[in-house]
């Protein structure tokens, strides 16, 4: 009897604190990405109705948007069996068939970062996305067989953030749909905050909340992150969670009003005062940082040109002139500190 009720207990802490994830429970609770929803809805709704499994679906977008916490909430929608893995996990074609076989009718087998599946196993994930089975082949040279097994229906979902370097073919396959998860508005940022500091109980006033909001880069897992900083901060040095302490608590993660951190300043630094401001080449910049030249255009510099600080042309990286105003660097001004 008090096994159980520790074990209540404990339930009603983690729904309570959700310290361990903020996901969203339903689609209801999920802010944004209205169009997804309601493409996913349908899709679920016809599945059901037919007495069919969902079919194959595909994510794709920048790090940080829900792709994961959709799959989470397709697997709850459908009342069905979620199994996780990634494509760096499936090294050979026997740990993808040990975890083909090894599914129920109706579960769904979730694929984070599909990219980077190896070739050969994608090509082994042709047959069993199409049409359900699984080709083995058993044996080498003239001796070698294959041994067709039926595979049990199953819904894959993928995410990827590099929807370019997936095959056409394996593309091809995702019969239920492709989409795209778009950056967020602050307004939404916002709804997400509010949402996650009732979760977190953390009292956060409005000012606050449109403060978290705008540094978040429209990303709600960077406000997330940012919401449970500032309540750390708030709850160590006894301050209300107002305006200026988020300022203060930011200010030491050094991510400025606009949500800039220390690699995006020094990046636009740079290229202003190195390099007159650009156009310059991306392989410069990346030596003059001793970066590299992917982390550069994969972290970096999409949130700069959303922002409108970065503009990339023919000839190179160009700093705007809102960059130059940001760092109070104008011709000759001095850099803006935080």
């Amino acid at each position: 009897m008090s096994s159980s009720k520790n074990k209540e207990n404990k339930d009603l802490l983690g729904d309570s604190h959700l310290d361990q994830t903020l996901r969203p429970r339903t689609f209801l609770e999920y802010v944004g990405q209205k169009h997804i929803k309601d493409n996913i809805k349908i899709l679920l709704k016809a599945a059901a109705e037919r007495g069919h499994t969902p079919e194959h679906i595909l994510f794709y977008g920048p790090p940080g948007l829900g792709k994961t916490t959709l799959a989470h909430l397709i697997a709850r929608e459908t009342g069905k069996q979620m199994k996780i893995t990634s494509g760096p996990a499936i090294e050979k074609v026997g740990d993808l068939a040990s975890i083909l076989t090894n599914l129920s009718p109706g579960d769904i087998l979730f694929i984070d970062e599909i990219h980077r599946l190896n070739k050969m196993v994608e090509e082994i994930l042709y047959p069993a996305l199409e049409s359900g089975v699984l080709d083995i082949i058993l044996g080498k040279g003239p001796s070698a067989r294959t041994i067709q097994l039926d595979l049990p229906p199953f819904t894959l979902i993928a995410a990827t953030t590099r929807v370019a370097l997936i095959s056409a073919p394996l593309r091809s396959r995702f019969s239920g749909g492709v989409f795209r998860l778009e950056f967020y508005s602050n307004k939404e940022i916002e709804e997400i905050i509010r949402r996650s500091s009732k979760l977190l109980q953390a009292e956060l006033v409005p000012e606050a909340t449109e403060e978290i909001a705008k540094r978040s880069r429209f990303t709600p897992r960077t406000a997330n992150y940012f919401l449970k900083r500032c309540r750390d901060f708030a709850q160590v040095h006894k301050k209300k969670l107002d305006k200026s302490t988020v300022e203060e608590a930011l200010r030491m993660l050094s991510v400025d009003e606009s949500g800039l951190n220390i690699s995006d300043r020094k990046f636009l630094e740079v290229l202003i005062k190195k390099f007159s401001g650009g156009p310059v080449g991306l392989k410069t910049i990346a030596a003059a940082l001793s970066e590299e030249e992917a982390t550069l255009e994969e972290v970096i510099e999409p949130y700069l040109i959303q922002l409108g600080f970065l503009e990339r042309t023919p000839r190179g990286r160009l700093a705007t002139s809102k960059a130059h105003e940001h760092l109070g660097l104008g011709k000759e001004g001095p850099n803006k500190l935080l």
